[in-house]
């Protein structure tokens, strides 16, 4: 048994609430688990459980690395409009819902005790936001404090709640490893970030990346590889920069072929052939009749 150092969830202005999986708001994402939970237990928006997500996990005891790499992944998946999903644990998890909900992001917090509790309490701020544009989530009944047991039940509704999970930081034998192989297991997708070969902190993650989990080198890379399998675009409040906004700022002026394009932004012309295909591919640009490329009218639409 953990040394339980909760305290209870202010709730007067959230919603409590229970689902089966009778029920229309159950998350369908986990009746893809071999024993789907028979209830669940939460505070704040169900609707918000029927999002695109992206679970970010990594070390409680987290390296300064980790904690910058979970927080821009947080940061980049709400920029994104995508929910951020995570455990609120110390390190990494606590991180990158931070990050997710300064942005203005939907967060899922996902506790291994009753949704009404909170642990560790230095989370105590992540479990309060929560509710007010996310939830809540447990499938441990209310009032049930922290135990040994309860952790890695959880985190196979985390890997099973996302449609992708990210990996910042991972030792060797760790929960966040189990919960990504949980994940694989489900078919989701695996991004890892790598770290040092010298790091005990990074072995995991690293593993992840030689058993096949898509490498996450640099924030364009996550930022890209978001928009190609979730289909979506990162959009920025003070104005969007980053690589998609400079070419698309380039063809709202005027369509371009990709030598043109290349021309006007400074880049290599084989390089911006590759990032042109996958935002093709996307839906974030079209190509018309003429090999001239062009913003797409979704992405128009959201600009």
């Amino acid at each position: 048994m953990l040394i339980s150092t909760e305290k209870r969830v202010d709730e007067a202005t959230s919603e409590r609430w229970e689902l089966t999986p009778e029920d229309g708001e159950y998350p369908h994402q986990l009746l893809d688990l071999e024993r789907p939970p028979k209830r669940l237990y939460g505070i704040g928006s169900r609707e918000v459980l029927s999002t695109r997500s992206l679970a970010v996990i990594g070390a409680r005891r987290a390296t300064p690395y980790g904690i910058a790499v979970a927080e821009m992944a947080g940061r980049i998946a709400a920029e994104c409009g995508i929910t951020v999903v995570s455990g609120g644990a110390l390190g990494c998890d606590a991180a990158a819902l931070r990050a997710a909900q300064r942005a203005g992001g939907a967060t899922i917090v996902v506790p291994g005790t009753g949704a009404d509790q909170v642990y560790p309490a230095s989370s105590r701020d992540v479990f309060e936001a929560a509710p007010n544009k996310g939830c809540i989530v447990a499938i441990a009944p209310w009032g049930t404090p922290p135990t040994r047991a309860g952790f890695p039940k959880r985190n196979r509704i985390i890997a099973a709640l996302s449609e992708a999970l990210m990996v910042a930081e991972a030792g060797e034998r760790s929960g966040t490893s189990s919960t990504a192989e949980c994940a694989s297991s489900l078919g989701r997708t695996i991004y890892a970030v790598p770290g040092s070969i010298f790091s005990p902190e990074s072995v995991g993650a690293n593993r992840l990346i030689v058993d096949g989990a898509l490498p996450i080198v640099s924030e364009e890379d996550l930022e890209m590889r978001i928009s190609l399998d979730f289909n979506v675009m990162r959009l920025l409040s003070g104005g969007g920069s980053r690589e998609f906004d400079r070419v698309l700022s380039a063809l709202v002026a005027m369509p371009m072929r990709t030598d043109d394009l290349a021309n006007r932004l400074g880049e290599n012309p084989l390089e911006l052939l590759m990032k042109m295909a996958e935002l093709e591919a996307s839906g974030v640009v079209t190509r018309l009749p003429d090999g001239r490329y062009a913003p797409s009218k979704e992405t128009l639409l959201t600009r």
